[in-house]
C-alpha cells in the first residue's frame, strides 16, 4: 500500500469536511433541528402528588401532542425538562436554578407553595415563571411571575359574593370560618378575605391552620363550632380538605352550615376521599369541567384516556393541558419576533416581553377564560365559575363569573 498517496488523501477529504461542516457545527445544527426549552416543576411524588401526578401528565401529554400532531411551535419542537420538586420548597429552589443553567426560556410550577419557593430567585434572574394555582403574594407587586388562572383570593372573593346573592338570608352579617393549609395556599385567600369580607357585609372569624398532612381536625372545628358559623371556607389541598369535611359531619357542623372550598381541593380527587360527605359541598374553579363540549375537549379527552386512563375526570388535568398550549402560545409570539430561522436569539427576557405580555384574547380551546397579559396584572385568565357537589358529582352551577383585581398592597 502506498501509504504516502493514501495520508494525501486523507487529508484532502478532512480539508473538504471540515470547510462543509464547519458552519453547520457553529450554528449547532440547523435551525429546524434546533429545540424550544422549558422547564416544569412538578410535584410527582410527596404530599401533594395526588394532585402534582395529573398535573403533570396534563402538561406533558399537550406538549406531546403539540410536538407530535402540530410539528411543534414554528417547526421547532418543545424540549422539556421535568423535575419533580415533591412538593418540598428546597428541592424547588434547587431545580429552578437547574433550570435556568439549562437554558430554559421560562418554567412553571402547578402549585403556588412551590412558585413561592422559587419566585424570589427567578424574580431576581429576570426568569418568567407561570404557575398554575397562585397565591396574591406570588403576582403582587407584578415581577417576574405570572399566575395562569386566577388565584386562592380571586376564589374567596368569588364564593363571598355568590354567598351574599344566592344563599345567605338571614339578619346582620354572616359569620365565616376559614380553614387554611399552613402556607401560600391558605394565606392566599387569607388576603382577600381580610381586606373585603367588612365591605361585603361579612363576620370573620378567628381562622384555623393546618398541614398538608393532617390525620384529623376535630380539635379545630370544636372551636369553629361554639362560634357557630354560617359558613366555613377551606382553602386547601383534597385531602386535607377530606379530612375536614368529614370531622365537620362528624360533629354534626355539616349538613348545616354552608362549606365551600377555593380550587386547590375541588376536584374528582376530593369526592373520591370524602364520599358521600362531600355532598352539597360548593366550591370555586377556574376550568370548565369535562362535560363541558368545548373546542379543547374532545383532543384533550383522546390523548388522557390513551395516555392516562386514570385521570380521565380530574379537572386538574385540564387546567395543565390548557398550560401546555399557553406556553406554545408564548413560545410561538416570541418567535415570531426574532424569526423562525433566529431562535438561537430567544432569551428569557424577550419571551416575557414578546411571548407573555402579547398575550391577547388567546382561546386555549374553551377550557377556561382567555389569555389576556394586562399591564399591573399579571393573572393571564381572570375568570372562574362556582360549582357544587350534586349527586357525587362536580355540577356548575353558574357562568363565568369575570375576578376584578384585587388592590392588594402587600411589601
Amino acid at each position: 500500500m502506498n501509504w504516502k498517496k493514501l495520508f494525501m488523501i486523507t487529508g484532502v477529504v478532512t480539508l473538504v469536511l471540515t470547510i462543509v461542516l464547519t458552519p453547520l457545527i457553529g450554528m449547532g445544527c440547523s435551525s429546524e433541528e434546533q429545540t424550544l426549552k422549558v422547564g416544569f416543576s412538578i410535584c410527582y411524588t410527596g404530599p401533594a402528588a395526588f394532585k402534582g401526578k395529573p398535573m403533570g401528565d396534563g402538561k406533558l401529554d399537550c406538549i406531546k401532542y403539540i410536538n407530535e400532531e402540530l410539528g411543534g411551535v414554528a417547526g421547532h419542537q418543545i424540549e422539556v425538562t421535568w423535575r419533580d420538586n415533591q412538593y418540598d420548597a428546597a428541592k424547588a429552589t434547587t431545580i429552578v436554578n437547574e433550570l435556568m443553567n439549562k437554558g430554559c426560556l421560562l418554567f412553571t410550577t402547578n402549585a403556588s407553595a412551590m412558585m413561592t419557593a422559587s419566585a424570589e430567585i427567578a424574580n431576581r434572574n429576570d426568569f418568567p415563571g407561570i404557575v398554575v394555582f397562585s397565591a396574591p403574594t406570588l403576582t403582587n407587586p407584578p415581577k417576574h411571575i405570572y399566575a395562569q388562572m386566577p388565584d386562592y383570593g380571586d376564589d374567596w372573593a368569588a364564593f363571598a359574593q355568590y354567598y351574599m346573592d344566592n344563599i345567605w338570608k338571614g339578619e346582620g352579617k354572616p359569620k365565616m370560618a376559614l380553614h387554611l393549609l399552613n402556607n401560600s395556599t391558605g394565606a392566599g385567600a387569607m388576603a382577600a378575605a381580610q381586606l373585603l369580607a367588612d365591605q361585603m357585609g361579612i363576620e370573620l372569624l378567628p381562622p384555623e391552620e393546618h398541614d398538608s398532612e393532617t390525620i384529623s381536625e376535630i380539635e379545630s372545628l370544636t372551636r369553629i363550632k361554639a362560634q357557630n358559623p354560617d359558613i366555613l371556607f377551606i382553602s386547601s389541598t383534597p385531602q386535607p380538605t377530606s379530612i375536614i369535611v368529614k370531622n365537620a359531619v362528624e360533629l354534626g357542623m355539616y349538613p348545616g352550615m354552608t362549606i365551600a372550598c377555593a380550587h386547590a381541593s375541588f376536584t374528582s380527587k376530593l369526592i373520591e376521599l370524602s364520599g358521600d360527605n362531600a355532598e352539597g359541598v360548593y366550591g370555586v374553579y377556574p376550568t370548565v369541567d369535562w362535560d363541558d363540549g368545548v373546542p379543547a375537549m374532545a383532543k384533550m379527552t383522546e390523548y388522557c384516556q390513551k395516555y392516562h386512563p386514570e385521570d380521565y375526570g380530574n379537572m386538574d388535568y385540564i387546567t395543565t393541558w390548557a398550560e401546555g398550549l399557553i406556553v406554545a402560545e408564548i413560545l410561538r409570539l416570541a418567535v415570531e419576533h426574532v424569526g423562525a430561522d433566529n431562535i438561537d436569539k430567544l432569551t428569557p427576557q424577550i419571551v416575557e416581553e414578546y411571548g407573555i405580555k402579547k398575550m391577547n384574547n388567546f382561546d386555549v380551546g374553551g377550557l377556561h377564560g382567555p389569555v389576556t397579559y394586562t399591564p399591573g396584572d399579571n393573572r393571564l385568565s381572570k375568570s372562574v365559575r362556582v360549582f357544587q357537589v350534586k349527586g357525587g358529582a362536580i355540577v356548575p352551577i353558574t357562568g363565568w363569573v369575570e375576578a376584578p383585581l384585587i388592590p392588594y398592597t402587600f411589601d
